[in-house]
C-alpha cells in the first residue's frame, strides 16, 4: 500500500470542520510513517473495506511472486515475518475480525502453494501453526453464520 503524502492528508482533513483538528493530525502524521498510513486509511480507504482488502491481497500476491525466486531459507523466513507484520498492521487499522481472518487465511493459502518449502524449517512450520491459531481466534469472535464459512476455508488449509 502506498503512503499518502502530507499534502493529500491535509486536503482530506480540511474537509472536516475544525482546523485545529487538522493541525493536530498533520503534526502527528509528520513524524511517523505508521501514523500517516493510519490517517490515510481512516480518511480514504475506510469507506471501502472490501477494496482495501483486495489491495492488500494484491500486495500479498506480488510479495509471493518475488518470494518464490528466493532460494535461501533464512531470507524466506525473514520475508514472511515482514509480510505478517504488514498484514497485522493493516488488520489493526481495519479493526474487523472477518477481514483479519480473511487476510490470514489468504496468507496461509499462499504459503501452502508450491514454491515455498515450509516443511524444511521447523520455524516456518511454527509460524504457520501460529497463524492457524490466530485465525481460530478471529473466527471465534465472529457471528455464527460467518463462523461456518471461515471454518470451511480453514479446514482447506489445514
Amino acid at each position: 500500500m502506498k503512503s499518502f503524502s502530507l499534502n493529500e492528508l491535509k486536503k482530506e482533513l480540511q474537509n472536516l470542520p475544525a482546523s485545529e483538528l487538522a493541525d493536530l493530525c498533520i503534526s502527528l502524521a509528520k513524524y511517523k510513517k505508521d501514523n500517516k498510513d493510519l490517517l490515510g486509511y481512516l480518511l480514504v480507504d475506510s469507506f471501502d473495506k472490501p477494496g482495501f482488502v483486495l489491495d492488500i491481497k494484491r500486495e500479498i500476491d506480488n510479495f509471493f511472486l518475488e518470494l518464490k525466486s528466493q532460494s535461501n531459507l533464512y531470507l524466506t523466513k525473514k520475508s514472511l515475518r515482514k509480510l505478517l507484520r504488514t498484514i497485522t498492521k493493516y488488520c489493526r487499522y481495519m479493526g474487523d475480525k472477518a477481514a483479519s481472518a480473511d487476510l490470514h487465511i489468504y496468507f496461509c493459502k499462499k504459503v501452502k502453494e508450491p514454491g515455498i518449502a515450509v516443511h524444511k524449517s521447523q520455524q516456518l512450520i511454527n509460524m504457520y501453526e501460529q497463524q492457524v491459531k490466530k485465525i481460530k481466534t478471529f473466527i471465534g469472535a465472529l457471528h455464527e453464520d460467518l463462523q461456518g464459512d471461515y471454518l470451511r476455508e480453514l479446514e482447506e488449509i489445514t
